[in-house]
């Protein structure tokens, strides 16, 4: 005969396996029915898109570019006076980006082409450095050979302190990779998302005092 399971009993045992399952009434009965759980096939698919969001956009946000000069929004920048022409994100990052290119050439050490390195593809920097956001077209290396990633100290006091001088005006807009923990001392990043109003305004006063002065950084104003 079979033995009838008390309503005591079956709480005590409800209760005991709380974490995996749940108390359903239906009638005048009672039974256990599975708790719900979160689906691992959801949280699969929510840190794949996470993942995938995260490998899109470089550090400092913007959207990463597979190529150059094919349509798309980084194109080979001229910087005049330098002989350099470096693939940059187009309109307000390469104002700011070649008038910082610019400025170096001019304050801190002469430039000749291939000296700077713009857009790299995604595939060739590291991920979740300062470094990836050439991926993106947003930053550039300036004489890498001379001031490779992890190095310190590679500028003459009165170097670094027009480097300085060069970030500080661009009024938090550009990050200098040697402020980094671990340092890269060519690289030149936009430091603020898409959308940050700063970034345009930068570009718009840079715009205007090279007009006023008619020949751009580096010259007499």
């Amino acid at each position: 005969m079979t033995q009838e399971i008390s309503r005591r009993g079956l709480l005590r045992r409800a209760a005991a396996g709380a974490g995996t399952t749940a108390l359903a009434v239906v009638g005048a009965s009672t039974v256990l029915a599975p708790a719900a759980a979160a689906s691992p096939a959801t949280e699969t698919t929510q840190g794949t898109a996470g993942s995938e969001k995260r490998r899109r956009t470089s550090v400092n946000g913007w959207e990463t570019v597979t190529s150059v000069d094919s349509g798309g929004p980084v194109w080979t920048q001229p910087v005049v006076g330098t002989g350099c022409e470096v693939p940059m994100r187009v309109g307000a990052v390469a104002t700011v980006l070649v008038h910082v290119i610019r400025r170096f050439h001019y304050e801190v050490r002469a430039l000749a082409e291939g000296d700077v390195i713009g857009w790299r593809s995604p595939s060739t920097v590291p991920a979740a450095t300062p470094e990836n956001n050439q991926a993106s077209g947003t930053a550039v290396a300036i004489l890498p050979g001379s001031y490779p990633p992890g190095a310190r100290g590679g500028y003459f006091p009165n170097q670094l302190a027009a480097v300085r001088k060069i970030t500080e005006e661009c009024d938090g807009v550009v990050r200098w990779g040697g402020d980094e923990n671990h340092p890269y001392e060519a690289l030149f990043s936009i430091d603020v998302p898409p959308g940050d109003p700063r970034l345009p305004a930068l570009a718009a006063t840079i715009r205007h005092r090279e007009e006023l002065a008619g020949t751009g950084a580096g010259k007499p104003r």
